[in-house]
């Protein structure tokens, strides 16, 4: 055994020394964030939803170290970036999220790809997505771990990008919307993480925090984009997901369930999921039991909207585009009575089956539904640090990361200003400044 690992070692040698050439070879733009004074004309306070005036920001070392007002004492010959007539806001959380997924390829179009075809969407995806505003994003189904490695890539300052919280593979039951539902028998495609008892899928919880998933994503019902599964099926038992649960907050994970109807939306809140992904169809007996229960609800009420308009054109299948139209409209008119009703709302937007970089235009979608834009932003901010376990990003105050973005004018008067994000910056470092 002990020469088995000494050869293992010696084997890595040559590429630690790559990855070291490689650390020392960083693009400028990646490189270690310095001091930085950011003034503008508002701050939107995500923890109240109000402004501040003329607020003054120090990052130091990729942290906020100091929310003052402009005029403060400022460290001599720090960096400053002075936006005036603009707001600041923290940098944007997208809590659903499928960073190698492009729409453009739908159907079954993407077989005429490789596997690794994904891989290198998924670094465009990345740099789309934060030039958006969005400095965070829970990432809740790849393939092939492209996730897992973007977020190392991006950790380790080799590519721009948010920060990535990812779940590796999603998954469910055999024959369920997490599986490979497209094919006949003789090509034998499922997901190698299918889950058909508790055990299996506690066992699934293990594998996939092992190779690197910090979210556990199943699918507790049938969905829209596969293949002989409805939206309202159940396709996990309630004992199902009280065994994944259990697994995963023993290893302090969260777990995101994709639950279209009622019945799985109401059994994966008493099994304690954290996060209830589309809740598409959630009846009132749901919506109770999401507010006893503290359940956050991640309800991606624009895309729609570009399914519907361009999902022919890009290939995907008429009863795909069918499912999308009969719960298009019965998910607004409940993401309305949810958050009338005081469910807990964060902002997720499937973006993936839309293009990456537009995550921003679910806002205003939100606003017509009920919600106020302060509001909107909150769910995109304070409430999706909250709903990640997260005490880093979210909010701009002290000791958290200095991620933040700028938009000209107000956004709580004017919330599809967030659609256009003109100024990013993400750890002290200005990574868009498109003024």
């Amino acid at each position: 055994m002990r020469n088995t690992i000494l050869h293992s070692i010696a084997a890595l040698l040559p590429l630690a020394a790559l990855t070291a050439a490689r650390a020392q070879a960083v693009e400028p733009s990646l490189a270690a964030p310095r001091d930085l004074v950011v003034t503008a004309a508002r701050l939107f306070d995500s923890r109240s939803g109000k402004l501040v005036d003329r607020p003054q920001v120090l990052i130091r070392d990729g942290r906020v170290v100091e929310v003052g007002r402009v005029g403060d004492a400022a460290p001599d010959g720090v960096e400053r970036l002075d936006l005036p007539g603009m707001t600041l806001l923290p940098g944007l959380i997208d809590m659903h999220t499928h960073i190698d997924s492009d729409p453009a390829y739908g159907g079954y179009t993407y077989l005429q790809f490789g596997d690794r075809f994904w891989s290198m969407l998924a670094v465009k995806h990345a740099r789309q997505t934060l030039d958006a505003g969005f400095t965070t994003i829970r990432n809740v189904g790849a393939d092939a771990w492209n996730d897992v490695g973007l977020r190392q890539a991006i950790d380790e300052g080799q590519l721009p990008g948010p920060r990535i919280v990812g779940a590796g593979y999603a998954f469910g039951a055999t024959g369920g919307h997490c599986d490979s539902t497209f094919f006949p028998p003789s090509m034998a495609q499922k997901n190698p993480y299918n889950a058909d008892s508790p055990e299996q899928g506690r066992q699934r919880v293990r594998e996939l925090r092992k190779y690197g998933a910090q979210v556990i994503k199943i699918c507790a019902t049938g969905g829209v984009f596969s293949r002989n599964t409805e939206p309202g099926q159940q396709q996990l038992s309630l004992q199902d997901m009280q065994a994944i649960v259990a697994e995963a907050h023993q290893w302090g994970l969260r777990v995101a369930a994709h639950a279209h109807g009622a019945a799985g939306i109401k059994d994966a809140i008493r099994a304690g999921v954290d996060t209830i992904e589309h809740a598409s169809l959630i009846d009132e007996e749901g919506i109770r039991l999401a507010k006893q229960h503290g359940t956050w609800l991640s309800m991606d009420i624009y895309n729609t909207d570009y399914t519907q308009a361009e999902g022919k054109k890009n290939g995907v299948l008429e009863d795909n585009l069918r499912k999308d139209r009969e719960v298009a409209d019965l998910q607004r008119e409940n993401f309305r009575r949810a958050h009338a009703a005081g469910v807990k709302m964060v902002y997720g937007t499937d973006s993936g089956v839309y293009p990456h970089g537009l995550n921003g235009r679910q806002f205003a979608v939100m606003t017509r539904y009920g919600m106020s834009a302060a509001q909107a932003i909150q769910s995109a901010t304070s409430n999706a640090a909250e709903a990640l376990g997260r005490n880093d990003v979210g909010i701009v105050e002290k000791g958290r990361w200095g991620d933040l973005i700028a938009v000209a004018g107000d956004p709580t008067q004017d919330v599809r200003l967030l659609e256009s994000v003109p100024v990013v910056i993400k750890g002290g470092e200005v990574v868009k400044d498109a003024r």
